[in-house]
């Protein structure tokens, strides 16, 4: 009996001093339920379904803050006559869950007290992937009949750490990252510290990553939804310097309905590497998409003069301004030279829209110096907005555009003030009008057909929009038929379009969704610093790491004058000395910008061009005339090839004078304000070609040579293990050594200024 009451004692003893030494750990599996497949562990808390961890194997970190990781998995706001009325899992009298397996769980909340349908219910399923680091999250919410849902945000992923050397990856258009968010978010004015990117529309791809650049691992968050419906992902920071990751979903409020469920699903997890890592983890999905399967140029759809475009030029204003110096320019290049035309317009720019016709120089001159231009081989676009419309034009009122308006909720339209010297504010028109698309498909039936251009540029193309105006004959609110109706938007216009004769339409931005609809896409990162100065944030090639052999980008706000003027615009405003040369200080700012599009595969693009440039900034032009040159030699890479990780080199920085300049300057008598930031000298990128050879190419803004030396693994590339290497420029390929046994050894000098492509083959 003694020994037995021994036995007992000790063994209480040792499951005190085991609980004691292990406490957290069983704590934790005590108030959690866990899914874990090998690669990530997710637990949720038992008693409220809360994400309290969640565990990378790989590192043995846990992304969550013990003490700050209660927030709910979801929100719903509901219409109601008061307002909008938000309600999260704690409003929910019920709780429980399911575990289908050990990598799947299903969470249960029903009985609500505030909501009068008691069948209201919600169901959110996370399902681990069984190879990869990565879940699935979807939600169903029930028996909402009669229940006016506005927006329902699932998931919501709460107290995310500091992972330390953090940076944000965001395919904001084409792409840009940001090192220390938390500290750049922190200097938000406001009670909200947010970062938010609506998709479809200025967020080209559903996906971020947050990640520790030293250690190369972080946080993976995307959507697979394949059918663009409207959602908007977003970052927020907390007073606990915690980060909380949401997906806004929009439904239509259809009130015969009872179940809202999304038809895509969200992707949480983590990944090894950087954002170019997370690129080529998203290409596997994107380019397996309807979008991809029927992106115009991958099924030879674009005009082909349009694919030989070895130059862009963006200018404003009548014919002899925009046409005459371009096919000044295409005589210097004799290369292919495509004009991007602003300002052509009778109307003013930014408030008299869409009152485009006749011209502002007149319908005959207009037409004679197209004819001309097209001659010589220079084809043109013309900007038209495809989606607003002025308040204060007379066709506003004639035509009764307010009607076919995007209108909120509470029936107020879209309006904004984008013109600061007139202040006359333009609409948003609604795509799923038929009077809309009716409208803009006449002016572009005119512009081509009447006025000979060779397409249209659609300003504002890659966005989308929620609107609620029941008589617009689409579904109210959420949804996806914004896009849907930019399909046949443009599928209309190019039913007007003449068959013997190369017509293309243009967009602004760049998204997957519009890969099907647009020939190219006008994608402005590459000189962001005039636009946006020194804002944190800096560009990178997201959106062509994924989708390059998918889609024709052009565009740069690079410029050697300070920006025009519209003649219509008041003349108080107007510039002293229209067009004055930029200071000398900022041409490397020009030629990085240069750089930066050659390397990342965009068609290169000047703005602001006149002949003048030729001679008071030679060397300029000269850069820019050798690089169109240089790509036009590599179009199998810079045009069709797909992106690849660029070799380790060690490159130099330098401090350069940056100008941040728009056509809105001037107002206050700033025309030109200025920063200074340390940039890289030498630019490169690295692209495959279909027939599995590759192209690095490489930018130098240096005055001083630089003396290119690394080495390649070919199996790193899936090359042959023996060749040749090339040098690609403006002359032509030259032969530059060979390699054998998979050891591909680059050292050659970059001289200054000098841009080429090293040219990997068998």
């Amino acid at each position: 009996m003694k020994t037995n009451k021994k036995r007992i004692l000790l063994i209480l003893c040792f499951s005190i001093v085991f609980c004691l030494l292990s406490g957290c750990k069983n704590s934790e599996i005590e108030q959690n339920t866990i899914i874990d497949n090998g690669k990530i562990e997710l637990g949720f808390n038992i008693s409220t379904g809360a994400l309290e961890h969640f565990k990378n194997y790989n590192h043995s970190y846990n992304f969550l803050d013990s003490e700050n990781n209660s927030e709910s998995l979801w929100k719903i706001d509901l219409f109601q006559p008061s307002g909008i009325k938000t309600i999260d899992m704690r409003a929910a009298s019920n709780f429980h869950f399911l575990k289908r397996d050990t990598n799947t769980l299903v969470l249960i909340w029903d009985h609500f007290k505030e909501i009068k349908n008691r069948n209201f219910k919600v169901t959110a399923t996370i399902k681990l992937k069984d190879d990869m680091p990565l879940s699935s999250w979807k939600i169903a919410v029930e028996g909402i009949k009669d229940v006016q849902v506005s927006k329902v945000v699932f998931p919501i992923i709460s107290g995310i750490k500091d992972i330390g050397d953090e940076n944000l990856a965001v395919p904001y258009w084409m792409g840009e990252k940001m090192k220390n968010p938390r500290t750049h978010l922190s200097k938000i004015e406001g009670k909200e510290k947010k970062y938010e990117w609506q998709y479809p529309g200025r967020m080209s791809m559903q996906c971020l990553a947050l990640y520790n650049k030293g250690k190369k691992f972080g946080l993976y968050a995307s959507c697979n939804d394949s059918l663009a419906y409207r959602k908007d992902f977003s970052l927020t920071l907390d007073s606990l310097n915690n980060l909380t990751y949401k997906v806004s979903n929009y439904p239509s409020l259809d009130m015969k309905s009872d179940i809202y469920s999304p038809k895509y699903e969200a992707i949480i997890g983590s990944f090894e590497g950087d954002w170019i890592s997370v690129a080529t983890l998203y290409r596997e999905w994107g380019s397996k998409q309807k979008w991809a399967f029927e992106s115009r140029f991958k099924n030879g759809l674009t005009p082909k003069s349009l694919e030989k475009t070895a130059l862009w030029e963006w200018n404003r204003g009548k014919s002899n301004n925009v046409l005459v110096p371009a096919q000044e320019l295409e005589k210097q290049l004799k290369l292919p030279v495509k004009v991007f035309w602003h300002w052509w317009h009778g109307c003013s720019y930014d408030d008299g829209f869409p009152e485009y016709l006749p011209p502002r120089e007149g319908k005959q001159s207009f037409v004679t110096a197209m004819t001309s231009a097209q001659k010589d081989g220079v084809e043109a676009i013309v900007y038209m907005n495809q989606m607003q419309w002025g308040t204060e034009t007379e066709s506003w009122k004639n035509e009764n555009a307010q009607a076919y308006a995007v209108k909120d909720i509470n029936g107020k339209m879209n309006t904004h003030l984008y013109n600061i010297f007139t202040n006359k504010s333009l609409t948003t028109m609604c795509l799923g009008t038929q009077f809309w698309k009716d409208k803009y498909t006449s002016l572009c039936d005119s512009v081509v057909n009447t006025y000979h251009t060779n397409g249209v540029y659609m300003d504002q193309a890659c966005f989308s929009f929620l609107c609620y105006d029941k008589t617009h004959g689409h579904p109210i609110g959420g949804g996806n038929y914004w896009l849907k109706n930019f399909a046949k938007l443009t599928q209309q216009i190019r039913l007007t379009f003449p068959k013997n004769k190369d017509v293309f339409l243009a967009g602004e931005g760049v998204s997957e969704a519009w890969l099907p609809y647009l020939d190219a896409f006008l994608t402005l990162q590459v000189s962001m610093e005039r636009y946006a100065g020194d804002n944190g944030w800096e560009p990178i090639p997201f959106f062509q790491a994924v989708y390059h052999p998918y889609a024709i980008t052009y565009g740069n706000y690079s410029s050697l004058v300070v920006p025009p003027y519209d003649e219509l615009w008041p003349k108080k405003y107007a510039p002293k000395k229209p067009l004055e040369l930029l200071d000398a200080k900022f041409n490397k700012q020009f030629l990085m910008e240069q750089a930066r599009s050659f390397v990342w595969g965009f068609q290169p693009t000047i703005s602001n061009y006149h002949g003048f440039l030729s001679n008071q900034r030679k060397q300029e032009i000269g850069y820019l005339l050798k690089l169109s040159k240089v790509r036009n030699n590599g179009l199998k890479y810079l045009l069709h090839g797909n992106f690849e990780r660029s070799p380790e080199m060690d490159i130099p920085n330098e401090e350069l004078s940056m100008s941040r300049v728009s056509i809105y300057a001037g107002k206050t008598g700033n025309t030109v304000s200025s920063f200074k930031k340390s940039y890289p000298l030498i630019y490169y990128g690295t692209w495959k070609s279909d027939d599995n050879q590759i192209g690095i190419a490489m930018a130098s803004i240096s005055d001083d040579p630089y003396h290119v030396d690394f080495n390649i693994d070919s199996k790193d590339y899936g090359l042959w293990p023996s060749g040749k290497i090339n040098i690609i420029d403006a002359n032509g390929k030259t032969f530059l050594t060979a390699y054998d046994k998979g050891k591909i050894h680059i050292d050659f000098t970059l001289e200054s200024r000098q841009i080429c492509i090293i040219e990997i083959t068998n």
